[in-house]
């Protein structure tokens, strides 16, 4: 008997779909990581992944624990320094998606990955940036994969902003030459925009979750589109793949 389906296997089957027409991906560890491995197996085999390590059309043998891990040298493309990959690849336009991951977004988009609650006396200190704010403004469209989904999550206002979207960018004067995020792949469905102007809007939602418990998800009056479509559950060739291919050690599945 199959093992039960876990939020992992079905935000990573998820994410993996929507690489279907891209190429060159930033992807981020965790989650991205799975996607991008699935993706190339599936809808996306001609997908060159590029880590923040300098790594370019990475090819490992086994899944990275880190962007540092040795084994994401092994059959790269290209292995170059970071202030080429940031200087050159990023900020060169190279970049189809930037993938990453977040503990809270807002509306347009914006990310914090840095402290949850007051900077000064955080209840939670988390990672960073590392190369988010980079991605974030160069990609020509960012994806976010989010864990959870709630109204901390999903945040009428952020905790700290530590990878401003195009819209907040713009306010301040400074012009990103991506349109941010476009996709945000949550437990309960998909959020979309279409970029610079847009608030992120319900698309999607899994089978047997509503619209309603959506919107009770989220910190701030979610705009809806005006079909939202129930995305198809994962196959079993899809999870076979996942499991016994992409990751069968456990590195990151839950």
């Amino acid at each position: 008997m199959s093992a039960p389906l876990t939020s992992s296997e079905l935000l990573s089957v998820v994410a993996s779909r929507e690489l279907a027409s891209r190429r060159k991906v930033f992807a981020g560890i965790g989650l991205p990581t799975l996607a991008a491995e699935l993706a190339h197996l599936t809808v996306a085999p001609d997908i060159e992944v590029v880590y923040e390590s300098g790594v370019c059309g990475a090819h490992p043998s086994r899944l990275p624990e880190t962007i540092a891990d040795a084994v994401l040298v092994t059959d790269a493309e290209a292995v170059i320094p970071m202030p080429m990959l940031f200087g050159c690849v990023l900020q060169g336009g190279h970049i189809d998606v930037g993938f990453l991951g977040a503990a809270q977004i807002d509306r347009w988009g914006s990310l914090n990955t840095s402290v949850i609650g007051d900077w000064g006396s955080p209840s939670v200190r988390l990672p960073g940036s590392g190369g988010g704010v980079e991605v974030m403004a160069n990609a020509r469209e960012v994806f976010v994969v989010m864990r959870r989904h709630n109204p901390r999550s999903f945040t009428g206002e952020l905790d700290f902003c530590t990878t401003p979207g195009p819209d907040r960018a713009l306010a301040e004067g400074i012009r990103p030459l991506g349109t941010g995020v476009t996709r945000v792949i949550t437990e309960l469905g998909i959020l979309a925009r279409e970029g610079v102007g847009e608030e992120l809007r319900l698309v999607a939602v899994h089978p047997g979750v509503t619209v309603d418990r959506v919107r009770a998800a989220t910190g701030w009056d979610l705009r809806v589109a005006g079909t939202v479509e129930e995305v198809p559950p994962p196959t079993w060739d899809e999870l076979r793949l996942l499991r016994e291919d992409v990751d069968p050690d456990r590195v990151y599945l839950r």
